[in-house]
Formats: C-alpha cells, structure tokens, sequence
C-alpha cells in the first residue's frame, strides 16, 4: 500500500496494525492505495466486530441457554474480522499490481503481448479480492441475523450497524469487481456471475434485518 507523507508510520505493518487516524490520511491523500476497494474489506471487519461485540455482551447468567450459539458466533466473527483484515490489505496489493501491469513496456510484439497478459491477471486478481469480500459479508450478515433474536436487547442497535456495515462491504465490492472486469473478455469474467448475482439477495437481507432492529427498538 502506498504510503502518504503526512503518514509515514500508518500502515508500515499493515491494515491490521494501523491507527485509524494515519488509514483516513492515506484514504484522503492522491495516492492510488488504500482506495474503495480497502474500504469494502474493512466495512466487513467492522460488521464482523460489532458482531462479535454484541455476541460477548449476550454471555450473561440469563443467557445460558443460548451459550454454545453465542461461543459459536463470537468465534466465527473473531475470524471473519482477520480475514477482512487481510483482504484490505490484499486489495491495496493487487491495486498496485494493476498499475505496475499497465507502465509495463510494449514497444515489441512481445512486450506488448507479456503486458497484455499481465494486465489480464492483474486485473483477476484484482477482482477475485472483492469477490472474496461479498463472501465476508454474506457470511456476517447471516451471524448477525442469527444473533438478533437472543442478543443483549441493549445493544441491538450494534447488531443493525453490524448489518449495515455487511451490506456497505458488499455493494462497495460490487462496484470494484464490475470496474476491474469490464476491461476483460467475456469468458474470463464468467466465475464472476454467481457472486454478483447474489449482492442483490445480500443487501435484501440486509435491509430486513435494519427493519427487524428497528422495529425492536421502538418496541422496547
């Protein structure tokens, strides 16, 4: 990931370790990475701790009965957070590769050749991570929907902001698959049809489950 002058420590050990004051530097700054690609992944890391945070809050004596779901949850959200972690850093990675495809030389047949193919792979990979983004977040979005009816009714709230951040991830990474696979042929992009089809059921659900929180709130 390219780094900003104004930040020069905020992502030296990457997304993971990085203050958020120093990420929003770099997000700002005219620098090609971190981008709207890094911003789905850590959409999905957010929905995946408020998750996890609404779930250790649902350990109380009242709460026996649901224990071995809540473990289960916390668990799974503890691990999808990693993962989107690791996706924004992996998004900032194949952003640059892309970049570093297209300055490759082409005054040759095969120059021109060897750059077209390492664009084509590029922009792939650059693809498969958002893609892998949506999976995040379908799979957030169904431990949050899971979690809604024996959450701590006091922070229910959370569970909608975990819900909303999953949908952001996911259509935020829509937008970065179409724009990576519109420069490529038609056969390349066929892996790509099923994820994309299934962002609409995603913020569907999503949207749902908004409405199940709210109509919790104003209930209580």
């Amino acid at each position: 990931m390219s780094q900003s002058p104004e930040s020069p420590e905020s992502t030296a050990t990457g997304f993971g370790g990085s203050p958020i004051g120093g990420y929003l530097g770099e997000l700002a700054a005219k620098v090609p990475a971190p981008g709207g690609g890094a911003v789905a992944a850590l959409h999905a890391a957010q929905a995946a701790a408020l998750v996890a945070m609404v779930a250790r809050y649902t350990t109380r004596a009242k709460d026996a009965e649901h224990r071995p779901v809540v473990d289960r949850i916390i668990e799974a959200a503890d691990s999808a957070r990693e993962r989107a972690l690791a996706l924004a850093d992996a998004d900032a990675a194949a952003f640059t590769a892309v970049g570093a495809a297209y300055k490759l030389p082409k005054d040759t047949d095969q120059e021109s050749e060897q750059r077209g193919a390492a664009i084509e792979a590029a922009l792939l990979e650059a693809a498969r991570v958002p893609a892998a983004v949506v999976d995040e977040a379908d799979g957030i979005l169904v431990l949050a929907t899971e979690l809604l009816p024996i959450g701590n009714p006091n922070v229910v709230t959370d569970i909608g902001a975990a819900g909303a951040a999953a949908r952001a991830a996911a259509v935020t990474s829509q937008l970065n698959i179409e724009i990576n696979l519109g420069s490529l042929p038609a056969e390349r992009t066929a892996a790509f049809t099923e994820v994309l089809g299934r962002i609409s059921e995603i913020t569907a659900r999503a949207d749902s489950l908004h409405q199940e929180v709210l109509h919790a709130v104003r209930a209580g």
